[in-house]
This record gives C-alpha cells, sequence and structure tokens, in this order.
C-alpha cells in the first residue's frame, strides 16, 4: 500500500479493507486501485454491486485529498458523489484510477474511470471532497 497518513481504524478493518481495495498509487494528481470482483461484493445476479463502485470512488478521492492536504492539518471527507454503470463487472479485477479536476481551499472533485480486466469502461464516477481542518475548527 502506498505511503499515506495514519488513521484512528486500521486499514484492514475499514470497509475498504473489508471489500478487498487494493491502493496502487496515491499522489495528488493521481490516484489508482483495484478490487478483485468475488462473490462477496456481487449482488444477486453474479454483477459487481453497484454500490462497490461508489465506495471505491469516494475512497479513492478520499486518500488521495487526504494525503495532498494532511501536511496542512486538513482531512478530506466525502461531499457528493455520483457513479454511473455502463458495463457488468463479474469476474477478474475492477480498475478505479482518478484525476482530480477541481484542487479548492475547501473543496477538491475528482473523476474517476473504472475498467474491466480487457480496459474496458464499466463506471465512470465524480466525487467532491470537502477539505476540513483535522481538529475539527
Amino acid at each position: 500500500m502506498p505511503d499515506i497518513p495514519a488513521t484512528p481504524i486500521p486499514y484492514e478493518q475499514t470497509l475498504d479493507g473489508t471489500l478487498g481495495m487494493e491502493l496502487l498509487e496515491v499522489t495528488p494528481d493521481r490516484v489508482r486501485g483495484r478490487l478483485e470482483v468475488t462473490d462477496k461484493v456481487k449482488q444477486p445476479y453474479g454483477l459487481l454491486h453497484g454500490g462497490v463502485f461508489c465506495a471505491m470512488a469516494e475512497s479513492l478521492a478520499s486518500v488521495a485529498t487526504a494525503g495532498a492536504v494532511y501536511d496542512d492539518g486538513m482531512i478530506a471527507v466525502g461531499l457528493s458523489n455520483h457513479t454511473s454503470f455502463m458495463r457488468p463487472a463479474t469476474s477478474g479485477y475492477v480498475h478505479g484510477e482518478g484525476r482530480p479536476r477541481h484542487r479548492g481551499r475547501t473543496t477538491w472533485v475528482w473523476e474517476l474511470d473504472f475498467t474491466d480486466d480487457d480496459s474496458r469502461l464499466c463506471a465512470i464516477a465524480r466525487v467532491t471532497m470537502a477539505v476540513r481542518p483535522r481538529d475539527g475548527g
């Protein structure tokens, strides 16, 4: 896992860890991750659950924004998440890659693409992150 700031809850005990999401690259300019499509993350018809795409989008945008603003005494939390689905993922891995479209003082906006192992577009997301002081002030 890339070097990211410590958090109060160990990664393995978070939703990301429970789902099995792997962080591959985390920078202020790009974030990449992947998740294996297993039965535990599928909906009853055998497709990757749409909520998994949404969770990955928010998690990837969150960790990249948080890493970028941490040294300034800030954290990042989700403000909005709009995810659209293009094609199902049923096996292999789903790969997420995002880039920031806006880096403001109090909000960041990320656009993320999700592809299957054959590089086919499965979902796209736009996630807005709220940037707030770490001390809650």
